[in-house]
């Protein structure tokens, strides 16, 4: 697999390969929190990923993922900056990314770390992942997404748990409640999260994107499953990928 690293980030630790961006959170001094530059620069691999569709991994240094945002920088914050929905807007955008985005997370996942997991369409996680939102001891509410997504994602009992009670979800309890989708040992996390996107990277990539679209639209969406299936129907790959199907089965479908 051929890789590129990319030398020009503060924040982030990026790689490019051929099907897949990874990017590393790495502020060591700080556990690697969420701060306006983190933001910023993962605002520029959005950009990157939304003019050429890649797979995208995203984990944290140092056995960490993200231990929330930055303290120092919330703490100076008032009402305009909340407004302008800092860290909500770039959680969204990873969320509207073209192909599938998965997070790797080894260890504590907090406050906007959280978040950022919650925001990815997959999440794996090491044996000593931690997921939480402390927000509303530190006087604030998880306003990037968690009080909506998280109770997509596992439920409205587990997410009041969590942003409520101040319940942190280990490995265990977030496997448990279906937030991550495997647990695995911690010196085989990235090679495990680099299998799942090897298996999505052998599908077509229009149809992840189209599937993906559809699975994000809210509510029934039988129109939009039909107009996504009709693309994907006149597509060359879908012809290649089906005649090689049925020559492997001997013609038999």
């Amino acid at each position: 697999m051929n890789t590129r690293e990319e030398p020009s980030y503060e924040t982030l630790s990026v790689e490019k390969h051929a099907d897949r961006v990874v990017v590393t959170l790495r502020r060591p001094a700080a556990r690697n929190a969420v701060n306006g530059r983190m933001v910023a620069e993962l605002h520029r691999v959005c950009e990157e990923l939304e003019r050429a569709p890649k797979l995208l991994l995203l984990t944290g240094h140092g056995g960490v993922f993200a231990g929330g945002a930055d303290i120092g920088e919330l703490r100076r914050r008032g009402r305009d900056e909340a407004l302008e929905g800092i860290n909500s807007r770039l959680f969204e955008r990873v969320r509207r990314l073209p192909l599938p985005t998965v997070a790797a997370v080894p260890g504590w996942a907090l406050g906007g770390g959280a978040e950022l997991t919650y925001a990815c369409d997959l999440r794996i996680a090491g044996p000593d992942a931690v997921f939480g939102n402390p927000e509303p001891g530190l006087g604030i509410l998880a306003a990037a997404g968690a009080c909506w997504r998280l109770r997509e994602l596992v439920g409205e009992s587990v997410a009041k748990q969590v942003l409520l009670a101040g319940r942190t979800l280990d490995a265990r309890a977030a496997l448990a409640c279906g937030l991550v989708m495997d647990v695995v040992p911690t010196d085989r996390l990235l090679v495990e999260a680099h299998a799942l996107l090897n298996r999505m990277a052998r599908s077509s990539a229009l149809a992840l994107r189209l599937t993906k679209l559809v699975t994000d639209a809210s509510g029934a969406h039988p129109v939009a499953d039909d107009l996504a299936q009709a693309v994907l129907f006149e597509s060359p790959d879908k012809e290649e990928r089906m005649t090689r199907f049925l020559e492997k089965k001997g013609g038999r479908a």
